[in-house]
């Protein structure tokens, strides 16, 4: 099962391990749900998530520093004893020694942020819905084109990185290219990146490797982007019917979303770039409530109602 190791999260979130004899690279974590334990800390354990990383605020900080010692060490004992991944106190939140110590001898790490205890866990459950979706490697091009994440796909030597660097010329941003790791975050949103041994770099055939980052600055690469465009470059068939009004529109699915997707044939003297930007303003343009295609159907249609009554007079 796909796991982020405490040590990554504890990086990522730059906290602080108050038990450090405590291995925390091999301890995984494998769901992006937390757990704030209220319930548990009074003996309530029925339906308890084990799996969750448990995160103590003030309302169970302070519920803690009343009880006796001896209910403290019979509810750590209780507590620790369901192997959880790892407790988090947030807030800068001091727990007591007796915790540390059983905390240390079963082996649960327990970590410590100055973060308010809200904002540290929407942080964290974001990230860790970032880094447990499900992910699959796909052959193509990502782009950041005037906001939106333009993916161009096609056959290898068909165009698409010397078009994303034409677009990359003409002020936009690259966030992978040749491999697009794309992960769902939601039933709406999928999210893209480039596989860290490839990232900012583009393969130009007859060039070779090029380094976008160090050779246009940091200004035209992204390290991650939402997909919302799907560009499929093919070569140009006299005998296939392409799309010219784009009355209704089409889709290519990834992880079970459903994402918008345009075949673009290719010709001598194409510009691939202009294309991609008019393709990328056209989609965001619908977003906002605008379809070009549905007003001149409806000019059309106007327009021959009109020609229809003046020729009843």
């Amino acid at each position: 099962m796909k796991g982020v190791s405490i040590k990554k999260i504890v990086e990522k979130m730059k906290m602080k391990v108050l038990n450090p004899e405590v291995d925390t690279k091999g301890r995984k974590v494998t769901t992006a749900e937390v757990n704030r334990p209220a319930l548990q800390l009074t003996g309530y354990f029925d339906y308890f998530d084990n799996n969750r990383i448990e995160i103590i605020g003030m309302v169970e900080y302070t519920y803690m520093q009343k009880l006796s010692d001896s209910e403290k060490s019979v509810l750590y004992q209780d507590f620790f004893s369901r192997n959880v991944p790892c407790v988090i106190f947030s807030r800068d939140l001091k727990p007591d020694e007796e915790l540390l110590r059983i905390a240390t001898q079963n082996n649960t790490p327990v970590l410590s942020t100055d973060y308010g205890t809200s904002a540290f866990m929407a942080e964290l459950i974001y990230y860790l819905g970032e880094e447990l979706a499900p992910c699959i490697s796909i052959h193509g091009v990502l782009v950041d084109v005037y906001g939106e994440g333009l993916l161009i796909m096609g056959e290898s030597g068909i165009g698409k990185s010397e078009a994303a660097l034409e677009l990359i010329r003409r002020g936009h941003r690259l966030v992978s290219d040749d491999v697009v790791e794309i992960r769902r975050i939601n039933e709406h949103t999928l999210v893209g990146t480039a596989p860290d041994i490839t990232r900012y770099f583009i393969e130009l055939r007859g060039i070779g490797i090029i380094d976008v980052k160090t050779l246009f600055g940091v200004e035209c690469v992204k390290e991650k982007q939402n997909i919302d465009l799907v560009i499929k470059l093919e070569d140009w068939k006299k005998e296939n019917e392409y799309d010219r009004l784009g009355l209704e529109e089409e889709y290519t699915e990834f992880l079970g979303n459903k994402i918008v997707c345009h075949s673009l044939p290719i010709r001598p003297g194409r510009n691939l770039a202009v294309i991609c930007e008019s393709a990328a303003v056209n989609h965001r343009q619908k977003k906002m409530g605008y379809n070009a295609a549905q007003e001149l159907y409806r000019r059309v249609q106007e327009n021959l109602q009109k020609s229809s009554e003046d020729e009843e007079e």
